[in-house]
Protein backbone atom coordinates (compact mmCIF):
# COMPACT_ATOMS: atom_id res chain seq x y z
CA UNK A 1 0.00 0.00 0.00
CA UNK A 2 0.69 3.66 -1.10
CA UNK A 3 1.22 4.56 3.20
CA UNK A 4 3.54 1.39 3.79
CA UNK A 5 5.78 2.38 0.34
CA UNK A 6 5.29 5.89 1.49
CA UNK A 7 8.82 6.38 2.42
CA UNK A 8 9.97 5.23 -1.00
CA UNK A 9 7.29 7.25 -2.74
CA UNK A 10 9.14 10.20 -1.06
CA UNK A 11 12.32 9.45 -2.27
CA UNK A 12 11.31 8.75 -5.66
CA UNK A 13 8.65 11.16 -6.38
CA UNK A 14 11.29 13.84 -7.69
CA UNK A 15 11.69 11.02 -10.95
CA UNK A 16 8.24 10.27 -11.71
CA UNK A 17 7.17 12.47 -14.95
CA UNK A 18 5.19 11.20 -17.89
CA UNK A 19 8.40 11.67 -21.01
CA UNK A 20 9.09 15.33 -19.93
CA UNK A 21 11.98 16.71 -21.47
CA UNK A 22 14.22 19.33 -19.91
CA UNK A 23 16.97 20.82 -22.10
CA UNK A 24 19.79 22.96 -19.28
CA UNK A 25 23.08 23.61 -19.84
CA UNK A 26 23.50 20.59 -22.73
CA UNK A 27 21.45 18.31 -20.83
CA UNK A 28 18.47 16.46 -22.11
CA UNK A 29 16.22 14.52 -19.26
CA UNK A 30 14.29 11.75 -20.13
CA UNK A 31 12.03 10.35 -17.70
CA UNK A 32 9.74 7.67 -18.04
CA UNK A 33 7.62 6.62 -14.93
CA UNK A 34 6.50 2.49 -14.66
CA UNK A 35 3.84 2.74 -12.33
CA UNK A 36 2.83 -1.23 -11.19
CA UNK A 37 -0.57 -1.81 -9.84
CA UNK A 38 -1.20 -5.12 -7.71
CA UNK A 39 -3.89 -6.36 -5.83
CA UNK A 40 -4.92 -4.33 -2.49
CA UNK A 41 -2.15 -1.47 -2.93
CA UNK A 42 -0.06 0.48 -5.56
CA UNK A 43 3.77 0.35 -5.81
CA UNK A 44 5.04 3.28 -8.11
CA UNK A 45 8.31 3.00 -9.48
CA UNK A 46 10.55 5.27 -11.97
CA UNK A 47 12.69 4.23 -14.87
CA UNK A 48 14.88 7.42 -15.95
CA UNK A 49 16.64 7.41 -19.42
CA UNK A 50 19.10 10.03 -19.06
CA UNK A 51 20.96 11.48 -22.39
CA UNK A 52 24.07 13.03 -21.82
CA UNK A 53 25.05 15.60 -24.70
CA UNK A 54 28.70 16.35 -24.63
CA UNK A 55 29.24 14.23 -21.31
CA UNK A 56 29.09 10.93 -20.03
CA UNK A 57 28.17 8.68 -16.89
CA UNK A 58 24.91 8.86 -14.35
CA UNK A 59 22.86 11.63 -13.11
CA UNK A 60 21.80 11.12 -9.22
CA UNK A 61 18.73 11.58 -7.62
CA UNK A 62 20.10 14.65 -6.63
CA UNK A 63 20.77 15.97 -10.00
CA UNK A 64 17.08 14.72 -10.81
CA UNK A 65 15.57 16.64 -7.72
CA UNK A 66 17.73 19.86 -9.30
CA UNK A 67 15.99 19.14 -13.02
CA UNK A 68 12.72 18.64 -11.30
CA UNK A 69 13.22 22.03 -9.57
CA UNK A 70 13.01 23.98 -13.23
CA UNK A 71 9.55 22.00 -14.05
CA UNK A 72 6.71 24.72 -13.76
CA UNK A 73 5.33 24.73 -10.47
CA UNK A 74 1.54 25.71 -9.49
CA UNK A 75 0.49 26.90 -5.87
CA UNK A 76 -2.94 26.33 -5.68
CA UNK A 77 -4.35 27.53 -2.34
CA UNK A 78 -8.21 25.09 -1.37
CA UNK A 79 -10.31 24.78 1.51
CA UNK A 80 -9.96 21.27 3.55
CA UNK A 81 -13.80 21.90 4.52
CA UNK A 82 -12.67 19.74 7.60
CA UNK A 83 -11.69 16.69 5.65
CA UNK A 84 -8.51 15.46 7.09
CA UNK A 85 -5.18 12.93 5.47
CA UNK A 86 -4.53 9.83 7.16
CA UNK A 87 -1.15 9.79 8.77
CA UNK A 88 1.54 10.46 7.90
CA UNK A 89 0.20 11.56 4.52
CA UNK A 90 -0.57 15.52 3.73
CA UNK A 91 -1.47 17.58 0.95
CA UNK A 92 1.86 17.72 -0.41
CA UNK A 93 3.15 14.98 0.15
CA UNK A 94 0.12 11.77 -0.81
CA UNK A 95 -0.07 8.93 -3.78
CA UNK A 96 -2.96 10.87 -5.67
CA UNK A 97 -0.78 14.48 -5.89
CA UNK A 98 2.39 12.66 -6.79
CA UNK A 99 0.17 11.30 -9.71
CA UNK A 100 -1.31 14.55 -10.78
CA UNK A 101 2.33 15.39 -10.99
CA UNK A 102 3.46 12.70 -12.81
CA UNK A 103 0.58 13.22 -15.50
CA UNK A 104 0.98 16.64 -15.98
CA UNK A 105 4.66 17.18 -15.52
CA UNK A 106 3.85 20.36 -13.01
CA UNK A 107 4.94 20.84 -9.73
CA UNK A 108 1.95 21.03 -7.57
CA UNK A 109 2.14 22.84 -4.00
CA UNK A 110 -1.04 23.26 -1.83
CA UNK A 111 -1.49 25.39 0.86
CA UNK A 112 -4.62 24.63 3.16
CA UNK A 113 -5.74 27.38 5.14
CA UNK A 114 -7.32 26.82 8.23
CA UNK A 115 -11.57 26.89 7.38
CA UNK A 116 -12.41 29.27 9.50
CA UNK A 117 -12.90 32.48 7.80
CA UNK A 118 -11.57 30.76 5.18
CA UNK A 119 -12.52 33.81 2.79
CA UNK A 120 -10.83 36.36 5.19
CA UNK A 121 -7.49 34.37 4.86
CA UNK A 122 -7.27 34.07 1.58
CA UNK A 123 -8.03 37.67 0.80
CA UNK A 124 -5.06 38.70 3.20
CA UNK A 125 -3.64 36.38 0.65
CA UNK A 126 -4.46 38.82 -2.33
CA UNK A 127 -2.87 41.70 -0.77
CA UNK A 128 0.14 39.91 0.41
CA UNK A 129 3.37 39.61 -1.84
CA UNK A 130 3.13 35.75 -2.20
CA UNK A 131 0.15 35.77 -4.10
CA UNK A 132 -0.73 32.19 -5.09
CA UNK A 133 -1.20 30.56 -8.91
CA UNK A 134 -5.14 28.99 -8.09
CA UNK A 135 -7.29 29.84 -5.23
CA UNK A 136 -10.41 27.70 -5.14
CA UNK A 137 -13.58 29.72 -3.12
CA UNK A 138 -17.20 28.45 -2.52
CA UNK A 139 -18.18 32.55 -1.83
CA UNK A 140 -19.86 33.63 -5.41
CA UNK A 141 -19.47 37.66 -2.96
CA UNK A 142 -15.67 37.17 -2.65
CA UNK A 143 -15.42 36.12 -6.58
CA UNK A 144 -17.59 39.59 -7.61
CA UNK A 145 -15.45 41.55 -5.42
CA UNK A 146 -11.70 40.59 -6.31
CA UNK A 147 -12.98 40.93 -10.12
CA UNK A 148 -14.35 44.24 -9.82
CA UNK A 149 -10.95 45.12 -8.23
CA UNK A 150 -9.55 43.88 -11.64
CA UNK A 151 -7.06 41.39 -9.73
CA UNK A 152 -8.19 38.23 -11.17
CA UNK A 153 -7.05 37.11 -14.52
CA UNK A 154 -10.13 36.87 -17.31
CA UNK A 155 -10.13 33.59 -19.10
CA UNK A 156 -12.29 33.85 -22.32
CA UNK A 157 -8.99 34.24 -24.52
CA UNK A 158 -6.90 31.75 -22.45
CA UNK A 159 -9.64 29.42 -22.22
CA UNK A 160 -10.12 28.98 -25.95
CA UNK A 161 -6.30 28.64 -26.50
CA UNK A 162 -5.38 26.20 -23.89
CA UNK A 163 -8.21 24.30 -22.82
CA UNK A 164 -11.25 24.25 -25.23
CA UNK A 165 -12.39 20.94 -24.00
CA UNK A 166 -12.70 22.28 -20.35
CA UNK A 167 -14.92 24.93 -22.22
CA UNK A 168 -16.70 22.60 -24.26
CA UNK A 169 -17.61 20.65 -21.04
CA UNK A 170 -19.35 23.57 -18.85
CA UNK A 171 -23.11 25.08 -20.39
CA UNK A 172 -22.77 28.57 -21.26
CA UNK A 173 -25.63 29.44 -18.37
CA UNK A 174 -22.93 28.17 -16.14
CA UNK A 175 -20.49 30.47 -17.38
CA UNK A 176 -22.73 33.39 -17.69
CA UNK A 177 -22.86 32.85 -13.34
CA UNK A 178 -18.52 32.97 -13.27
CA UNK A 179 -18.51 36.33 -15.97
CA UNK A 180 -18.51 39.81 -14.87
CA UNK A 181 -18.60 42.61 -17.80
CA UNK A 182 -19.08 40.22 -20.43
CA UNK A 183 -15.48 38.74 -19.01
CA UNK A 184 -14.96 34.98 -17.18
CA UNK A 185 -13.54 34.85 -13.58
CA UNK A 186 -13.46 31.53 -12.83
CA UNK A 187 -13.58 28.26 -14.08
CA UNK A 188 -16.41 26.75 -11.88
CA UNK A 189 -16.89 23.17 -10.39
CA UNK A 190 -20.20 21.74 -10.28
CA UNK A 191 -22.69 20.14 -8.23
CA UNK A 192 -23.77 16.60 -8.86
CA UNK A 193 -27.50 17.30 -8.67
CA UNK A 194 -29.53 20.34 -8.04
CA UNK A 195 -31.10 19.72 -4.49
CA UNK A 196 -29.98 18.44 -1.63
CA UNK A 197 -32.20 17.84 0.68
CA UNK A 198 -34.38 14.98 1.59
CA UNK A 199 -37.51 14.09 4.32
CA UNK A 200 -36.96 10.40 6.51
CA UNK A 201 -39.56 9.33 8.45
CA UNK A 202 -39.55 6.73 11.44
CA UNK A 203 -41.97 3.72 9.00
CA UNK A 204 -41.97 1.61 12.59
CA UNK A 205 -43.38 4.24 14.53
CA UNK A 206 -46.02 4.72 12.22
CA UNK A 207 -46.69 1.47 11.91
CA UNK A 208 -47.08 1.28 15.88
CA UNK A 209 -49.34 3.93 15.90
CA UNK A 210 -51.44 2.75 13.15
CA UNK A 211 -50.67 5.73 10.48
CA UNK A 212 -50.09 6.27 6.80
CA UNK A 213 -47.12 8.32 5.48
CA UNK A 214 -48.39 11.87 5.57
CA UNK A 215 -48.49 13.70 2.27
CA UNK A 216 -49.68 17.79 3.33
CA UNK A 217 -49.04 20.08 5.92
CA UNK A 218 -51.92 18.54 8.27
CA UNK A 219 -51.33 15.34 7.88
CA UNK A 220 -47.50 16.27 9.04
CA UNK A 221 -48.30 17.57 12.45
CA UNK A 222 -51.24 14.74 12.92
CA UNK A 223 -48.58 12.30 12.42
CA UNK A 224 -45.78 14.85 14.35
CA UNK A 225 -48.48 14.99 17.68
CA UNK A 226 -48.50 11.47 17.61
CA UNK A 227 -44.98 10.79 17.32
CA UNK A 228 -44.70 13.17 20.69
CA UNK A 229 -47.19 11.09 22.64
CA UNK A 230 -44.21 8.30 22.42
CA UNK A 231 -42.78 10.24 24.85
CA UNK A 232 -40.80 8.19 27.70
CA UNK A 233 -40.77 9.66 31.06
CA UNK A 234 -37.65 7.17 32.19
CA UNK A 235 -35.25 9.95 32.30
CA UNK A 236 -37.36 12.60 33.46
CA UNK A 237 -37.15 14.35 30.06
CA UNK A 238 -40.23 14.97 27.55
CA UNK A 239 -37.78 14.89 24.77
CA UNK A 240 -38.59 13.52 21.75
CA UNK A 241 -39.86 15.27 18.97
CA UNK A 242 -42.07 15.35 15.51
CA UNK A 243 -38.94 17.09 13.80
CA UNK A 244 -36.24 20.02 14.68
CA UNK A 245 -34.00 21.94 12.42
CA UNK A 246 -30.38 23.35 12.85
CA UNK A 247 -29.19 26.56 13.42
CA UNK A 248 -29.30 29.75 10.59
CA UNK A 249 -32.63 27.68 9.96
CA UNK A 250 -31.10 24.87 8.16
CA UNK A 251 -32.88 21.71 7.11
CA UNK A 252 -35.90 24.04 6.60
CA UNK A 253 -36.26 24.24 2.96
CA UNK A 254 -39.36 21.37 2.40
CA UNK A 255 -41.59 23.59 5.08
CA UNK A 256 -40.90 26.87 3.41
CA UNK A 257 -41.53 25.31 -0.01
CA UNK A 258 -45.08 24.63 0.82
CA UNK A 259 -45.39 28.32 0.84
CA UNK A 260 -43.65 28.65 -2.15
CA UNK A 261 -40.82 30.57 -0.77
CA UNK A 262 -37.18 29.59 0.15
CA UNK A 263 -35.09 31.16 2.28
CA UNK A 264 -32.60 33.71 1.03
CA UNK A 265 -33.16 33.02 -2.40
CA UNK A 266 -34.48 35.40 -5.31
CA UNK A 267 -37.62 34.00 -7.58
CA UNK A 268 -39.88 35.77 -10.09
CA UNK A 269 -42.97 37.46 -9.40
CA UNK A 270 -45.35 39.14 -12.09
CA UNK A 271 -41.87 39.34 -14.24
CA UNK A 272 -39.54 41.19 -11.71
CA UNK A 273 -37.53 39.22 -9.60
CA UNK A 274 -37.81 39.57 -5.39
CA UNK A 275 -36.38 38.21 -2.46
CA UNK A 276 -38.03 35.41 -1.30
CA UNK A 277 -37.65 36.70 2.45
CA UNK A 278 -39.65 40.02 2.18
CA UNK A 279 -43.00 38.13 0.47
CA UNK A 280 -46.02 37.55 2.31
CA UNK A 281 -45.54 34.14 1.59
CA UNK A 282 -42.89 33.92 3.93
CA UNK A 283 -44.72 35.46 6.63
CA UNK A 284 -47.55 32.70 6.37
CA UNK A 285 -44.51 29.87 6.59
CA UNK A 286 -42.95 31.71 9.91
CA UNK A 287 -47.26 31.76 11.16
CA UNK A 288 -46.96 27.52 10.52
CA UNK A 289 -43.72 27.12 12.00
CA UNK A 290 -44.31 29.11 15.10
CA UNK A 291 -47.73 27.17 15.46
CA UNK A 292 -45.31 23.49 15.08
CA UNK A 293 -42.74 25.09 17.95
CA UNK A 294 -45.65 26.46 20.03
CA UNK A 295 -47.22 23.16 20.03
CA UNK A 296 -43.72 20.74 21.35
CA UNK A 297 -43.73 19.50 17.48
CA UNK A 298 -40.25 21.00 17.23
CA UNK A 299 -37.07 20.58 19.58
CA UNK A 300 -37.18 24.96 20.20
CA UNK A 301 -33.46 24.82 20.89
CA UNK A 302 -32.97 24.55 17.10
CA UNK A 303 -30.95 27.84 16.51
CA UNK A 304 -28.25 26.23 18.78
CA UNK A 305 -28.02 23.08 16.90
CA UNK A 306 -25.51 21.72 14.64
CA UNK A 307 -25.72 19.38 11.82
CA UNK A 308 -23.83 16.78 14.06
CA UNK A 309 -26.82 17.43 17.00
CA UNK A 310 -29.47 16.95 14.50
CA UNK A 311 -27.89 13.45 13.63
CA UNK A 312 -27.25 12.47 17.01
CA UNK A 313 -30.97 13.22 18.14
CA UNK A 314 -31.92 10.98 15.15
CA UNK A 315 -29.66 8.15 16.30
CA UNK A 316 -30.66 8.35 19.79
CA UNK A 317 -34.36 7.76 18.30
CA UNK A 318 -35.52 11.66 19.42
CA UNK A 319 -36.95 12.63 16.59
CA UNK A 320 -40.17 10.88 14.30
CA UNK A 321 -39.45 12.74 11.43
CA UNK A 322 -36.28 14.80 10.07
CA UNK A 323 -34.98 16.91 7.03
CA UNK A 324 -31.56 15.48 5.85
CA UNK A 325 -29.11 14.91 2.73
CA UNK A 326 -30.30 12.57 -0.49
CA UNK A 327 -26.75 10.92 0.77
CA UNK A 328 -27.69 9.95 4.68
CA UNK A 329 -28.90 6.56 3.69
CA UNK A 330 -25.38 5.35 3.76
CA UNK A 331 -24.42 7.70 7.28
CA UNK A 332 -26.89 8.87 9.98
CA UNK A 333 -29.74 6.07 9.11
CA UNK A 334 -27.10 3.22 9.07
CA UNK A 335 -25.92 4.20 12.37
CA UNK A 336 -29.67 4.92 13.30
CA UNK A 337 -30.76 1.49 12.31
CA UNK A 338 -27.08 0.09 14.48
CA UNK A 339 -28.50 1.57 18.14
CA UNK A 340 -31.86 0.15 17.76
CA UNK A 341 -32.63 -2.47 15.08
CA UNK A 342 -36.13 -1.36 15.33
CA UNK A 343 -35.52 1.77 13.43
CA UNK A 344 -36.78 1.73 10.04
CA UNK A 345 -36.87 5.38 7.90
CA UNK A 346 -37.73 5.65 4.77
CA UNK A 347 -37.95 8.82 2.25
CA UNK A 348 -40.73 10.91 2.72
CA UNK A 349 -42.26 13.15 -0.01
CA UNK A 350 -41.97 16.71 0.57
CA UNK A 351 -44.85 18.06 2.26
CA UNK A 352 -48.15 19.98 0.33
CA UNK A 353 -49.33 23.68 1.43
CA UNK A 354 -50.67 26.21 -0.25
CA UNK A 355 -48.07 26.93 -2.45
CA UNK A 356 -47.20 23.47 -3.18
CA UNK A 357 -43.90 21.65 -2.57
CA UNK A 358 -40.69 22.22 -2.66
CA UNK A 359 -37.08 22.34 -1.36
CA UNK A 360 -34.48 25.09 -2.35
CA UNK A 361 -31.79 24.09 -5.04
CA UNK A 362 -28.27 24.19 -4.98
CA UNK A 363 -26.51 26.79 -7.37
CA UNK A 364 -25.07 25.22 -10.02
CA UNK A 365 -21.83 26.35 -9.25
CA UNK A 366 -20.50 24.63 -6.19
CA UNK A 367 -16.83 26.43 -6.48
CA UNK A 368 -14.96 28.79 -7.89
CA UNK A 369 -11.23 27.98 -9.16
CA UNK A 370 -9.98 31.56 -10.05
CA UNK A 371 -6.44 32.96 -10.83
CA UNK A 372 -4.91 35.88 -9.18
CA UNK A 373 -3.89 38.78 -11.82
CA UNK A 374 -0.32 38.30 -10.83
CA UNK A 375 0.19 34.78 -11.85
CA UNK A 376 2.34 34.04 -14.24
CA UNK A 377 1.04 30.87 -14.76
CA UNK A 378 -2.14 30.35 -16.03
CA UNK A 379 -1.44 28.23 -18.79
CA UNK A 380 0.11 26.03 -16.54
CA UNK A 381 -3.58 25.89 -14.38
CA UNK A 382 -5.39 25.53 -17.04
CA UNK A 383 -3.43 22.62 -17.81
CA UNK A 384 -4.16 21.15 -14.33
CA UNK A 385 -7.27 21.83 -14.28
CA UNK A 386 -8.01 20.61 -17.15
CA UNK A 387 -6.38 17.01 -16.63
CA UNK A 388 -8.46 16.98 -13.67
CA UNK A 389 -11.42 17.17 -15.67
CA UNK A 390 -10.55 14.80 -17.97
CA UNK A 391 -7.70 12.06 -17.84
CA UNK A 392 -7.50 12.23 -13.72
CA UNK A 393 -11.32 12.10 -13.20
CA UNK A 394 -12.03 8.83 -12.34
CA UNK A 395 -8.80 8.16 -10.32
CA UNK A 396 -9.34 11.47 -8.31
CA UNK A 397 -13.20 10.95 -8.15
CA UNK A 398 -13.08 7.56 -7.80
CA UNK A 399 -9.63 6.67 -6.59
CA UNK A 400 -7.18 4.15 -7.78
CA UNK A 401 -8.72 1.41 -10.06
CA UNK A 402 -7.43 -2.00 -9.12
CA UNK A 403 -7.33 -0.59 -5.61
CA UNK A 404 -9.69 1.17 -4.33
CA UNK A 405 -12.46 0.28 -6.77
CA UNK A 406 -12.73 -2.38 -10.00
CA UNK A 407 -15.10 -3.43 -12.74
CA UNK A 408 -17.26 -6.33 -11.72
CA UNK A 409 -19.42 -7.92 -14.32
CA UNK A 410 -19.29 -4.19 -16.04
CA UNK A 411 -19.95 -2.17 -12.99
CA UNK A 412 -17.55 -0.57 -10.87
CA UNK A 413 -17.48 -1.48 -7.51
CA UNK A 414 -15.80 0.16 -4.75
CA UNK A 415 -14.24 -1.00 -1.71
CA UNK A 416 -15.72 1.02 0.89
CA UNK A 417 -12.49 0.28 3.36
CA UNK A 418 -10.02 2.17 0.60
CA UNK A 419 -12.41 4.38 -0.14
CA UNK A 420 -12.99 5.62 3.11
CA UNK A 421 -9.23 6.21 3.77
CA UNK A 422 -8.79 7.78 0.68
CA UNK A 423 -11.73 9.92 0.88
CA UNK A 424 -9.12 13.05 0.93
CA UNK A 425 -8.87 12.55 -3.05
CA UNK A 426 -12.09 14.46 -3.37
CA UNK A 427 -9.89 18.01 -2.56
CA UNK A 428 -8.38 17.63 -5.70
CA UNK A 429 -11.32 16.52 -7.72
CA UNK A 430 -13.35 19.24 -6.56
CA UNK A 431 -11.15 21.77 -8.47
CA UNK A 432 -12.29 20.67 -11.73
CA UNK A 433 -15.70 18.86 -10.88
CA UNK A 434 -18.05 18.65 -14.27
CA UNK A 435 -20.02 15.02 -13.64
CA UNK A 436 -22.48 14.17 -16.27
CA UNK A 437 -25.66 11.89 -15.28
CA UNK A 438 -23.87 8.04 -16.75
CA UNK A 439 -20.76 8.72 -14.71
CA UNK A 440 -22.48 9.75 -11.53
CA UNK A 441 -24.78 6.92 -11.90
CA UNK A 442 -22.03 4.64 -12.19
CA UNK A 443 -20.18 6.45 -9.17
CA UNK A 444 -23.11 6.50 -6.86
CA UNK A 445 -23.99 2.88 -7.42
CA UNK A 446 -20.44 1.72 -7.01
CA UNK A 447 -20.77 2.75 -3.57
CA UNK A 448 -23.93 0.42 -2.95
CA UNK A 449 -26.96 -0.25 -4.73
CA UNK A 450 -28.81 -0.25 -1.54
CA UNK A 451 -28.26 2.68 -0.35
CA UNK A 452 -30.34 4.62 -3.34
CA UNK A 453 -27.86 7.27 -3.95
CA UNK A 454 -28.28 7.80 -7.61
CA UNK A 455 -32.11 7.62 -7.15
CA UNK A 456 -32.30 9.94 -4.33
CA UNK A 457 -30.34 12.42 -5.87
CA UNK A 458 -32.58 12.28 -9.05
CA UNK A 459 -35.86 12.97 -6.25
CA UNK A 460 -34.18 15.83 -4.99
CA UNK A 461 -33.30 17.41 -8.32
CA UNK A 462 -36.68 17.10 -9.79
CA UNK A 463 -38.03 18.67 -6.63
CA UNK A 464 -35.48 21.22 -6.01
CA UNK A 465 -36.59 24.89 -6.70
CA UNK A 466 -33.61 27.35 -8.40
CA UNK A 467 -33.05 31.21 -7.67
CA UNK A 468 -34.02 33.09 -10.28
CA UNK A 469 -30.64 35.04 -9.82
CA UNK A 470 -27.91 33.48 -11.74
CA UNK A 471 -25.19 35.51 -12.07
CA UNK A 472 -21.86 37.05 -10.18
CA UNK A 473 -23.29 39.14 -7.47
CA UNK A 474 -23.50 43.14 -8.08
CA UNK A 475 -21.87 45.52 -6.50
CA UNK A 476 -24.88 46.22 -4.02
CA UNK A 477 -25.40 42.49 -3.03
CA UNK A 478 -21.38 41.79 -2.03
CA UNK A 479 -21.78 45.22 -0.29
CA UNK A 480 -25.33 44.38 1.36
CA UNK A 481 -26.16 40.39 1.85
CA UNK A 482 -23.49 39.68 4.45
CA UNK A 483 -25.04 41.83 6.60
CA UNK A 484 -28.68 41.65 5.77
CA UNK A 485 -28.32 37.84 6.40
CA UNK A 486 -28.07 38.71 10.11
CA UNK A 487 -31.44 40.22 9.80
CA UNK A 488 -32.68 36.35 10.05
CA UNK A 489 -32.41 36.08 13.46
CA UNK A 490 -35.35 38.36 13.66
CA UNK A 491 -36.72 35.55 12.11
CA UNK A 492 -35.88 32.86 14.10
CA UNK A 493 -37.30 34.78 16.78
CA UNK A 494 -40.81 34.95 14.85
CA UNK A 495 -40.96 31.34 14.94
CA UNK A 496 -39.61 30.58 18.44
CA UNK A 497 -42.18 33.37 19.63
CA UNK A 498 -39.93 35.74 20.91
CA UNK A 499 -41.52 38.36 19.01
CA UNK A 500 -44.89 38.86 17.66
CA UNK A 501 -45.79 37.44 14.17
CA UNK A 502 -46.19 41.24 13.13
CA UNK A 503 -42.44 42.01 13.42
CA UNK A 504 -42.24 40.35 10.47
CA UNK A 505 -43.48 43.81 8.51
CA UNK A 506 -40.21 45.18 10.80
CA UNK A 507 -38.30 43.08 9.21
CA UNK A 508 -38.68 44.18 5.55
CA UNK A 509 -38.87 47.45 6.32
CA UNK A 510 -35.36 47.35 7.66
CA UNK A 511 -34.43 44.57 5.10
CA UNK A 512 -35.16 47.31 2.19
CA UNK A 513 -33.99 50.45 3.84
CA UNK A 514 -30.77 48.94 4.38
CA UNK A 515 -29.27 47.63 1.02
CA UNK A 516 -32.15 45.30 -0.01
CA UNK A 517 -33.66 48.13 -2.19
CA UNK A 518 -30.51 48.94 -3.87
CA UNK A 519 -29.67 44.72 -4.42
CA UNK A 520 -33.42 43.77 -5.73
CA UNK A 521 -32.64 47.42 -8.65
CA UNK A 522 -29.53 45.79 -9.53
CA UNK A 523 -31.17 42.03 -9.86
CA UNK A 524 -34.01 42.96 -11.74
CA UNK A 525 -31.04 45.55 -14.17
CA UNK A 526 -29.16 42.03 -14.98
CA UNK A 527 -32.78 40.02 -15.19
CA UNK A 528 -34.14 41.88 -17.65
CA UNK A 529 -31.02 42.55 -19.85
CA UNK A 530 -30.23 38.89 -19.65
CA UNK A 531 -34.28 38.29 -20.75
CA UNK A 532 -34.43 40.41 -23.43
CA UNK A 533 -30.87 40.72 -24.89
CA UNK A 534 -30.35 36.85 -25.41
CA UNK A 535 -26.46 36.46 -26.80
CA UNK A 536 -25.43 40.06 -25.88
CA UNK A 537 -23.20 41.04 -23.72
CA UNK A 538 -24.44 41.18 -20.27
CA UNK A 539 -25.43 44.76 -18.52
CA UNK A 540 -22.26 46.80 -17.24
CA UNK A 541 -21.56 46.71 -13.83
CA UNK A 542 -20.22 49.77 -12.20
CA UNK A 543 -16.11 48.75 -11.61
CA UNK A 544 -14.86 48.98 -7.84
CA UNK A 545 -13.35 52.24 -9.11
CA UNK A 546 -16.74 53.62 -10.19
CA UNK A 547 -18.93 52.47 -7.86
CA UNK A 548 -20.40 54.29 -5.47
CA UNK A 549 -21.27 51.41 -3.23
CA UNK A 550 -17.84 49.94 -3.30
CA UNK A 551 -17.56 46.69 -2.15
Amino acid sequence: MWMKHRGEASRIRVMLFEMYTLTTSGLAVVLRPILVYKKGGMMAGAVCLLLLIGCSGQVGQSKVAEQRSLLPKVTVVLNSLGIGFPEPLTENDNPYVTDIEVKTGLQVEVIIPPSHRYEDRVGVMMMSNHIPDLISITDANWVSFYARKQMLTPLDHLLARYAPKLKERIPPEVWEQVSFNGQIYAIPSLHEGRGQEMMYIRKDWLEQLGLEPPATLAEMVNVMRAFTSLRSDDNGLHDIYGTSFIEELGRTSPWFGAYDVQLNQWMERDGQLVYSNVQPEMKEALAFMRTMVQEGLVDPLFPIQTQRGLERQVVDGKLGLFTGTWYDTRGVLERSKARDPRAEWIPLPFPKGPGGSGTFALPQVRSYQVIPATSSHAVEVLKLLTYIGEEGRDTLKLGFEGDVWAWKEGKRVTNMERHNQDHYRGLYANLADMPDEDYTRSRLDSLGIQYQLYDNLRFTSMHARPSAFRSLPTPAMTRYAPLLLKKNDMLIDIILGNRPLEDFDRYVSEWMNEGGRDMTKEANDWYHFSRNQIGSEPPPIQSERSSKHGG
